[in-house]
């Protein structure tokens, strides 16, 4: 008997090998690969998006835009052009959420550092005050990367209507007044089709791994 499980002891342990390798190929194919949402106005919370577009179902994507940032450089889709990005509304005088979420984007910065495909656009909402020569001392404050990430400015109205209609992002309805102020811990997944792939809490380590993670997702997309 013994020599009967010697004889077919290399026989079973290669059958035993076959079988899981067989399983874990069923496994790799019949498990579903996440795949991001791409998320219309009529999707997203109402409070969030401007009247004018709130039953829009289909067709929205980042609207043309002309910024200038830290080192006095025009912004505009063309930068990003055939690019995935993380976007943001921020203040550099903020005292409350904004060092938490630019510290948390930072690390998305570090993560993607070397990777020409992702890039980062955080927009002051105090314009005014957040100037060319303001956004560059905190830009150098922040380590902030001019080839990866840009802190933009300009005008107001048009920051504020980025947020609203573009990237729904914000609950506050005003109309980018000079006492508006919009303000949110809202990260953005933009994809290179300029489409909302994901919302984000930028003052929550865990979500912004989770955004890191939906990045790769979304890269891998590309190549499939």
């Amino acid at each position: 008997m013994l020599d009967f499980f010697k004889k077919f002891k290399f026989f079973g342990i290669s059958l035993l090998i076959l079988s899981i390798i067989i399983i874990s190929i069923f496994y790799s194919i019949l498990k579903p690969k996440k795949v991001l949402p791409i998320y219309q106005p009529a999707q997203v919370s109402s409070e969030l998006v401007d009247t004018t577009i709130q039953y829009q179902k289909k067709y929205h994507k980042i609207a043309d835009f002309s910024l200038t940032n830290q080192n006095g450089k025009i912004i505009t889709q063309d930068d990003y052009k055939n690019k995935i990005y993380v976007a943001d509304f921020f203040f550099t005088t903020c005292q409350t959420i904004c060092p938490i979420m630019t510290k948390n984007m930072h690390e998305v910065q570090k993560q993607f550092i070397t990777d020409d495909e992702v890039m980062i656009l955080s927009h002051t909402v105090t314009p005014d005050i957040d100037t060319v020569a303001q956004l560059k001392r905190y830009a150098k404050e922040k380590d902030v990367n001019a080839s990866k990430w840009n802190l933009v400015t300009g005008d107001k109205k048009q920051i504020y209507e980025l947020a609203r209609k573009s990237y729904l992002a914000v609950k506050d309805d005003g109309d980018g007044g000079p006492f508006d102020m919009i303000h949110t811990e809202n990260f953005m997944l933009i994809d290179k089709e300029r489409q909302i792939r994901g919302f984000y809490d930028g003052t929550d380590m865990k979500e912004v791994e989770r955004l890191i993670d939906d990045i790769k997702i979304l890269k891998a997309s590309y190549k499939e």
